[in-house]
């Protein structure tokens, strides 16, 4: 908490390789419209990663949402990037993010500054040492600014995907339903706007795809998806 009492949700991200720290954002709120923003300066500026590992809190994750996705993981998976969550309660599967995050606690929260404006600053003379004058140990040594290459994948905004191995595609109403005639199939609002393919796997049985994954089935019965397996459960990472 600030000292005008507004509490301040520190928004980071972090390489996993070389500890370099490529954000580190003054947040009033965990909502996904703002971690956008910041992702997508991250993205444009330092190029898209092969995968983000997160836990399984918002803005990266829906606890009620179908497979726990939220819009911001969809979006990401949409980018091609691949989704890593570590298991509830296991903050030691991405030990090196939380290492950081004590010492950023430790060295801008202890006072808190009194607004955000000046909590940014703080976060940004933190970035700026911890980056490129505070040796690691974990690094020989070495400074993350000294280690850091930018990643290979320009940053482009997503075409629609295509699903040529499907019968059809359909689009995800704002409400989260899959509507095909008359019927409004419940699937999930993370996929609001997203489009989806459907194929006839058995008769009268639908198997719903995203991208490359297999969210699951509906027959003529029940207006709703049965989900398959999770395919982004939490594994030993």
């Amino acid at each position: 908490m600030l000292a005008d009492r507004r509490y301040c949700y520190p928004l980071t991200i972090t390489d996993h390789a070389s500890r370099y720290l490529f954000a580190c954002e003054a947040l009033h709120t965990t909502k996904e419209a703002y971690a956008f923003k910041v992702f997508e300066r991250v993205f444009k500026e330092f190029g898209l990663p092969a995968a983000i590992r997160t836990d399984n809190g918002l803005p990266f994750a829906s606890p009620n949402a179908l497979f726990g996705l939220s819009k911001l993981s969809v979006w990401w998976l949409r980018l091609g990037i691949r989704i890593e969550r570590i298991k509830p309660g296991h903050l030691q599967q991405n030990a090196r993010h939380e290492r950081k995050h004590l010492t950023l606690n430790s060295e801008t929260a202890k006072p808190a500054a009194f607004n955000f404006l000046q909590q940014q600053e703080k976060f940004d003379r933190f970035m700026a040492v911890y980056n490129n004058e505070r040796p690691h140990q974990g690094l020989a040594g070495a400074y993350p600014g000294e280690l850091y290459t930018p990643s290979a994948r320009v940053y482009e905004p997503s075409c629609e995907p295509e699903y040529p191995f499907h019968e059809r595609t359909v689009r995800v109403t704002q409400c989260g339903r899959i509507c095909i005639g008359k019927r409004k199939i419940n699937l999930s609002q993370v996929f609001a706007g997203q489009i989806l393919g459907l194929r006839e796997v058995d008769e009268d049985i639908w198997r719903v795809s995203f991208l490359d994954y297999d969210l699951g089935s509906f027959d003529n019965k029940e207006d709703r998806v049965e989900p398959t397996k999770n395919p982004f459960a939490p594994e030993k990472v």
